[in-house]
């Protein structure tokens, strides 16, 4: 196909403005799927997406539609909105040339809503402006379009306003993408070069790699090359992603569909893969993707020790769809085998839980998150430590660095106080605040009179990372009533006076309960967690005193009281000496179990650790 009738492109937006819906609307009004199979986020083919009602894989389709007497080819690829899947939308804007930048209507700009349009203008996208949900009464289009002219500067003239739910407006913004977004660049005749932006796994097929072709073009059962570790296979199949996925002989330059690799070993081909023939190979790879450094870390275990195995093949294959997780095998006295696994954040670490559970048919156990730490030893070199349990003695170190973030909020000025305090127990530094002045747009109420739109800030603040790990996001929207919005970045190292926090459970210490707090919050927190962990414990025939240590000194204690059997029961009558034999022996029993007797822990305790510092605030 004429590569200047195809246009690559996405759609962005915070999360819940509406993209799966406006990519509903584009497939019903290109034909692309006919009313009797169309339903509410098409796109959305994950159980766990259409429960939560978010996008956590990026979708791609191919859609013809006609402008001016000529068809055209659009790939739209569907991206989420959550800030722990920002690396699904990096990929998604490499394959194209364009993207929608989607607002609601009745909230505005929100934290997510800058930062993905930041990431299109870094990746050069011509970016079309669109505000969304106009049918809605409490919809307010024109001050929501005078803040996007404040924040990013678009004109009032190149905006699209748009329902997504009715239909308004879709038609033309097919046209905008027609017209603005230019069609994609490469040399037909060149040797092929294909990007791998995603890829599944298939039983019969094995690796579908997702791909754009960037030159040349690729033919199904023509031997190709992988250009990272030379494996060579024949493709038994390509096509273009349309209602299902459609087989075609070739796939030419700009174009973005599917290949079926044949390929059964998950590490062979990797997101952000290069494919080249093996009969006239590229001379160079595509620079490919820029891989994200994990920001929490996690211990996932199997729940029955002999599906040690099940669980490695299931991370490995939920890899190859999601770019982002790592892992690696580790151990623990508690828990067995199992693996230290990376995520982007809290909910890309419960998405992967619940895959594992739903997809495959796990039953895990999962430890606290935490953050990695960089210790400077001694010696002047540098270890990284994602587990207290990995933490040197404190007479081995000079110092600890931690992860720090960059925070962007955006809400109405009514919660400033409510944000300034709760970022002050969070150990927070204040950047700066920003008023966007599109909220001083006024329009009738009903009645008569004019009202103001809230008056919205965007504040910055640098914050720790772990101090975001501890419930910080539902404190937020329970502080600002579920109006504030959350982005961050990573922003560096920075040193701090950290302590490792043992918790000990019949004086034996658990790992998976241990935790690095700041020192000065250290006696608050194990005093939580100890009380917490008194009413999940499970009593048993012996008394369990909980005790949070840092080194040798006890700084909190609580105590699970022993379950008690009356020994007494039998003896209705009697020398007192009888009784008082049976009390000594029930007693000696009691501390021989207290000594030998095990604590089970269930998975209870580990959550705990999150929501100590929740209940603090």
């Amino acid at each position: 196909m004429d590569s200047s009738l195809i246009r690559n492109f996405c759609i962005i937006a915070h999360i819940d403005h509406g993209k799966s819906t406006l990519a509903d609307r584009f497939l019903e009004v290109t034909g692309t799927v006919s009313g009797e199979n169309m339903r509410e986020q098409f796109m959305d083919s994950m159980e766990l997406e259409r429960e939560r009602g978010i996008t956590i894989k990026g979708k791609a389709v191919s859609m013809s539609y006609r402008y001016h007497g000529e068809g055209y080819l659009l790939n739209l690829i569907d991206t989420p909105g959550h800030v722990d899947f920002s690396y699904e939308v990096s990929r998604a804007l490499a394959a194209c040339e364009g993207a929608i930048l989607v607002v609601d209507a009745s909230q505005g700009i929100e934290a997510q809503t800058l930062a993905n349009a930041y990431l299109a203008l870094e990746h050069d996208l011509t970016l079309i402006p669109v505000v969304n949900k106009i049918d809605l009464p409490q919809a307010e289009p024109e001050a929501v379009a005078a803040e996007l002219q404040q924040a990013l500067g678009f004109s009032r003239e190149e905006m699209l306003f748009v329902s997504a739910k009715d239909g308004k407006g879709v038609n033309e913004l097919l046209e905008a993408v027609v017209e603005r977004v230019p069609p994609p660049k490469g040399e037909q005749e060149a040797p092929l070069r294909a990007l791998v932006f995603d890829s599944v796994y298939n039983s019969y097929k094995g690796i579908v790699a997702y791909i754009r072709v960037v030159d040349g073009q690729i033919s199904s059962g023509e031997p190709m090359l992988l250009m990272s570790n030379s494996k060579v296979s024949e493709p038994p199949e390509v096509g273009i992603f349309t209602r299902v996925l459609s087989a075609t002989k070739t796939l030419g330059t700009g174009q973005v569909g599917y290949v079926a690799t044949g390929l059964k070993d998950v590490r062979e081909c990797r997101v952000g893969e290069t494919l080249t023939r093996a009969r006239r190979p590229a001379e160079e790879p595509l620079p490919g993707y820029v891989a994200l450094k994990s920001m929490v870390y996690a211990g996932i275990y199997p729940a029955q020790g002999e599906e040690y195995q099940a669980l490695r093949t299931a991370l490995e294959r939920l890899q190859l769809n999601d770019a982002a997780l790592i892992y690696e095998p580790e151990s623990s006295p508690a828990l067995g085998f199992g693996f230290r696994c990376g995520f982007l954040g809290l909910l890309h670490m419960d998405i992967v839980q619940e895959r594992l559970e739903r997809e495959y048919g796990l039953d895990i156990v999962a430890t606290a998150p935490s953050v990695l730490y960089q210790v400077v030893l001694n010696d002047g070199s540098t270890i990284q430590v994602d587990s207290p349990s990995k933490m040197p003695d404190p007479n081995e170190f000079q110092e600890i660095l931690e992860p720090w973030l960059s925070l962007t909020v955006v809400c109405p000025d009514t919660y400033i106080g409510g944000i300034m305090e709760l970022m002050a127990g969070r150990r927070a530094q204040f950047k700066r605040m920003e008023y966007l002045q599109g909220a001083e747009a006024a329009e009738s109420n009903g009645s008569g009179a004019s009202q103001k739109r809230a008056a919205r800030v965007v504040m910055e603040y640098d914050m720790p990372l772990a101090e975001l790990l501890a419930d910080f996001y539902n404190v937020l929207k329970s502080r600002t009533q579920g109006y504030a919005s959350l982005d961050y970045l990573f922003a560096g190292y920075r040193s701090a006076t950290l302590v490792k926090l043992d918790i000990l459970l019949n004086h034996q210490a658990v790992d998976a309960l241990s935790a690095i707090v700041h020192r000065d919050k250290a006696q608050q927190y194990g005093k939580a967690l100890a009380e917490k962990l008194r009413g999940i414990i499970p009593r048993q025939l012996f008394e369990v005193p909980i005790q949070a240590s840092i080194g040798n000194r006890i700084i909190a204690r609580e105590t699970v009281r022993a379950l008690r059997k009356d020994v007494l029961a039998k003896c209705y009558g009697g020398d007192i000496t009888r009784k008082r034999k049976l009390l000594e022996k029930q007693k000696e029993g009691k501390r021989r179990l207290k000594r030998f007797g095990a604590v089970e822990v269930p998975q209870e305790a580990f959550l705990a650790l999150l929501k100590v510092d929740a209940d603090q605030d």
